[in-house]
């Protein structure tokens, strides 16, 4: 009953305030005794500003700025230039029930909720309720955790008429997202056990253009190496060194394409990190060496948990230091993860990040490529909701002041990372770092990639993987994917065919299971699976120089890798739910064989990519007006080279198409000073003849030479030009 009354007096208040646009929202305070309870109620006087991109910052009664700020969310500060216009539309009610600090906001009728970060579900959000407090969540199911290891306090919301709008929580300290469906339209209530926090809300045409006004809000991800956008395999654990090297050699035998292979734990010295098993990975660097002349790269796990060892170089720094997170009563936490008794590092603290990022120099120069933040929730075996207490202390420092795990606890994980490519960058300054991260918090998307933690080997979650991905994409974190065939229990061979063949187009490309279970490799099956996997993978590859360029959009301008297709016509009411099939950039629509047939954006092309297809490869579309450029076959990124290209045109009714290229090293930070390529793909058809041309638009990195032919796209086939020097080709239709 009381949680009905609050309920009932807060939407009162949310229906008093709602008709109030000025500067200052003035206080409203209900009391209502009930049955001799006495229950209050406040909604809290508010200020407010409008900066001239028409976002809209909103600030509680009583905001206190020590506890939430510097925000890790924001890479740009709000400024405010204006006070809010009178026809601003979607506004915050502040209120608090003494427990509880509350931000409601009534969004209108008619809208289509997206958003709320690392969730399981469907792709639309509408009714959901999402706690955000990271968890290490093992073979988490379909319709349960209602946390996972990441917490993203964001809503994007989608109007009928195609207009759009965002709307964050800036709050790190443990909060929910409710989403309601009432009878006067949606409401998006955000419930929180820290202090009253300020809420940003943007407003734009085009849920694209929202996209983008988060990256510039949040910041962009930092363009990875190319590399990191190929096939990657994976295992818990590939161990001793010679069955690396045995998988390695096999990816090669059977001409699968690939780029990295990953070190789980157990390549450590009793799972202490920074070290290496003397016996079974007593020589990195010869084994990174052997990897690398099979262009390979090689990506190795940190954990955040260091072992309490006395003697051990990790924890006697940290010790020295005071480096570690404290308990209630100021000593050194200690909590049970792989190693047993651990230390955990207080991130909040830039000297402790400093030091975190010393600890990479050596351990970099062992050949390793790539690291794999894991653990970071941070899980604690046996801990209070397998983590830490809420009452641990950690320092800050930096403007951020001392508090409780009960704040910084779902920002440990961007904090570690945020260190760990500091690291990177200390030990490799030449080359961009690539991190991947299992927790992580809106903004991080600047320190690392994700994956969406340990799913099951099941068709559910195969199907979950869609909707999982576009989510995290529309949550501000572009570069992220599944462990392609599931990571706990034991997959199948068409389960895997089928995951792979869908799987190839998602940002990040990794084959990962659990120790005990049956090889999930490509050829642990049939030919069949083998052959499906391949030309799957095969397919990522030949579209590898699109891929880029999408990534390098993303790098720019925060737009996602991977898109739902309401985005491709965002006033289409029947998009709005598909998660089934979605959009790889803006040109290409990926329908899996599972999915069935797709009555969706019928107008785009169909796009045959290999002379004969198989039960497995999911169905490529092409929208009309593009040009999506593809490369030969190449077995890793470091063998692909740009002197060849092929160039998709999908033309439109006026007979033209249009389309994008990005080109540089693959890899360091030459690109920031000129030496890259983009180019505009042009295509025009006169009478029957049709022209393709490249043009570089931006960049100062030259093509020596190039040969190019047309793909010419049309009802279901595939029609190509004969090979033509230089940066125009022409083909008669």
């Amino acid at each position: 009953m009381v949680s009905i009354l609050f309920a009932w007096l807060t939407e009162r208040l949310r229906k008093f305030c709602v008709t109030k646009r000025s500067m200052s929202l003035r206080l409203k305070r209900i009391s209502v005794i009930l049955g001799g309870l006495s229950i209050v109620v406040t909604a809290m006087a508010q200020t407010s500003f409008v900066t001239s991109d028409r976002v809209a910052v909103f600030y509680p009664a009583g905001y206190d700025a020590s506890q939430h700020q510097p925000s890790p969310i924001f890479e740009h500060e709000p400024v405010a230039t204006q006070t809010l216009p009178d026809s601003w539309q979607v506004c915050p009610v502040f209120s608090e029930d003494g427990s509880r600090n509350v931000a409601t906001l009534s969004v209108g009728k008619n809208i289509d909720l997206y958003g709320t970060g690392e969730v399981t579900g469907s792709l639309r959000r509408n009714g959901k309720t999402v706690h955000l407090w990271n968890v290490d969540t093992p073979a988490y199911s379909v319709d349960g955790g209602s946390h996972l290891y990441q917490s993203h306090p964001w809503v994007m919301g989608l109007r009928k008429d195609g207009t759009a709008f965002g709307i964050i929580a800036d709050n790190t300290w443990r909060q929910s997202i409710i989403l309601e469906e009432k009878s006067d339209g949606s409401v998006v209530r955000f419930e929180s056990q820290g202090p009253a926090f300020r809420v940003v809300v943007i407003e734009r045409d085009r849920p694209q253009d929202v996209m983008k006004a988060l990256g510039e809000l949040t910041g962009t991800m930092e363009l990875p190496p190319l590399w990191a956008l190929g096939y990657q395999q994976c295992r818990f654990s590939y161990q001793p060194d010679t069955r690396v090297k045995e998988i390695a050699d096999t990816l090669r035998y059977y001409q699968i394409p690939s780029d990295v292979i990953w070190m789980d734990i157990d390549y450590m010295d009793g799972y202490k990190i920074f070290t290496f098993n003397p016996k079974e990975f007593s020589n990195p660097q010869q084994l990174n060496d052997y990897l690398h002349k099979k262009h390979f790269k090689a990506v190795y796990m940190i954990d955040p948990g260091v072992k309490v060892e006395p003697g051990y170089f990790v924890d006697d720094q940290g010790t020295a230091g005071d480096y570690w997170v404290k308990d209630k009563d100021g000593k050194p936490f200690v909590g049970n993860v792989w190693p047993g008794a651990c230390h955990f590092p207080d991130f909040t603290r830039p000297e402790v990040r400093t030091w975190w990022a010393t600890l990479y120099k050596d351990y970099m120069a062992n050949g390793i490529d790539g690291v794999w933040n894991d653990m970071n929730e941070p899980s604690v075996f046996g801990g209070p909701e397998t983590s830490m207490p809420a009452d641990n202390r950690h320092q800050g420092g930096d403007g951020v002041t001392a508090g409780p795990h009960l704040r910084f606890h779902n920002v440990f994980g961007l904090n570690m990372v945020r260190a760990s490519r500091q690291g990177l960058l200390l030990a490799n300054p030449q080359k961009r770092p690539f991190i991947l991260s299992r927790s992580n918090f809106l903004g991080g998307h600047r320190y690392a990639a994700t994956w969406t933690g340990d799913n099951l080997s099941s068709w559910d979650q195969l199907k979950l993987s869609v909707p999982m991905t576009l989510t995290l994409g529309l949550s501000g974190q572009p570069f992220n994917g599944p462990d392609i065939g599931g990571f706990c229990e034991s997959a199948n061979g068409e389960l895997v065919a089928h995951w792979t063949a869908m799987g190839v187009f998602f940002p990040f490309v990794r084959n990962h299971t659990i120790k005990g279970s049956v090889n999930q490799e490509p050829w642990a099956f049939t030919p069949e699976v083998l052959n499906a996997c391949r030309t799957a993978i095969n397919r990522r590859y030949r579209l590898m120089p699109y891929i880029y360029t999408i990534f390098r959009e993303a790098s720019v301008d925060g737009m996602p890798v991977m898109r739902p297709l309401f985005m491709a016509d965002a006033k289409d009411l029947s998009l709005r739910s598909e998660d089934r099939s979605f959009l790889l950039g803006n040109n290409l629509m990926i329908v899996p064989k599972w999915a069935g047939k797709c009555d969706l954006l019928n107008n785009w092309q169909y796009l045959a990519l290999e002379d004969k297809s198989d039960q497995y490869q999911a169905e490529l579309r092409q929208r009309p007006g593009s040009v999506i450029p593809l490369a030969n076959l190449a077995q890793s990124t470091d063998e692909m080279s740009g002197d060849s290209l092929t160039l998709l045109v999908c033309l439109d009714e006026k007979g033209e198409a249009v389309g994008t290229l990005y080109e540089d090293a693959g890899d360091g930070f030459a690109y920031r000073t000129g030496d890259y390529s983009l180019s505009q793909l042009e295509a025009t058809l006169n009478k029957r003849q049709l022209y393709v041309r490249v043009t570089r638009k931006e960049g100062r990195r030259e093509q020596s030479s190039r040969v190019l032919r047309i793909g010419y796209v049309k009802n279901g086939k595939v029609r190509y030009s004969a090979w033509q020097k230089g940066e125009m080709a022409t083909m008669k239709i």
